[in-house]
């Protein structure tokens, strides 16, 4: 199979294809032949070494998939040769998504939504189930609640943005000048400029905030959540901003995305009743992964995905 690899950690240039042994699968796993491959920020950082998830190189990045079942491992009864699947597998351990073939547990992938194709399915997984545990697992959030989602047209951003409001929630959201009407179009009901300032003396007595950016957002969104209201982060809060919260019995969750086939069958629902779609900005051949991580590196809104 083709496949693209690293054989150093560094700019997007490292990245090259080349052809290697193709997988099989094993006991309750099934083959995947990957028609898409979602690209996320977490992908960069480990490219670079900034995050070593997958310890030195060569390794084959990715974690985002879209395909088609190729071949079942032992006992396997949930998926048949054929179906369309997507998903998270494996991580943060290696899943090797960038490649035309890649193996994954069955109960870590779902049927593709009807409603997509594979591209805007592989653009998902892990956005989709980073914003669908951070608001509905650790957020508890329940229809009619106030919540605020920073950086509402990021990655993250725009799909918590769409399945907040599919839950009844009404919904805040910060984003950059250029972005405020992308997200308005999402559905949000107040939409914040971050380049003018910030939103705390803009919102208040919210139920819970989704905190994506980092820096001071953490401890600033205490100001607008109400005495009991939750705090969910993608990145580490500081033991000051929690003590903070404690004084006012204010929650904090500190998440990281994990593989959930529950999740995904979520997300799908959503997708074909049409209340949820991920944002493709770009797509580019599996030939031109470098091209891709620079160009998510320039924050286009939603998602960046390659085709194979």
């Amino acid at each position: 199979m083709r496949a693209v690899s690293q054989n150093s950690v560094g700019e997007p240039d490292v990245l090259f294809v080349a052809e290697q042994p193709g997988p099989s699968p094993k006991a309750g796993e099934v083959l995947v032949r990957v028609k898409a491959a979602g690209i996320n920020p977490v992908d960069g950082a480990v490219r670079a070494g900034y995050y070593p998830l997958l310890g030195e190189p060569p390794f084959i990045l990715g974690w985002d998939i879209s395909g088609t079942v190729e071949a079942l491992g032992a006992g396997v009864t949930t998926f048949k040769v054929g179906d369309d699947v997507f998903g998270m597998p494996r991580f943060p351990k290696q899943a090797a998504a960038y490649a035309e073939l890649a193996t994954a547990p069955a109960d870590e992938i779902a049927a593709k939504p009807v409603a997509i194709d594979h591209a805007h399915a592989a653009a998902l997984p892990l956005a989709g189930l980073t914003a669908w545990q951070g608001l509905v697992r650790h957020g508890g959030l329940q229809s009619g609640q106030r919540v605020l989602i920073h950086a509402g047209a990021g990655g993250v951003g725009h799909l918590a943005v769409q399945i907040a409001k599919a839950r009844g929630a009404w919904v805040a959201s910060t984003a950059s000048s250029d972005k405020l009407d992308y997200v308005r179009s999402l559905g949000a009901d107040e939409v914040i400029d971050y380049t003018k300032g910030g939103f705390t003396g803009k919102l208040g007595d919210l139920d819970l905030v989704l905190e994506t950016v980092g820096g001071d957002h953490a401890e600033e969104s205490l100001k607008v959540l109400r005495d009991g209201g939750v705090l969910v982060s993608l990145l580490d809060v500081s033991d000051a901003t929690k003590a903070k919260a404690r004084q006012r019995n204010i929650r904090v969750e500190r998440m990281s995305v994990v593989p959930d086939r529950e999740g995904l069958v979520g997300l799908a629902s959503l997708v074909d009743a049409k209340k949820l779609l991920a944002h493709v900005a770009k797509t580019f051949p599996l030939e031109e992964a470098g091209a891709a991580h620079a160009f998510l590196a320039t924050r286009p809104i939603g998602k960046v995905v390659l085709t194979v």
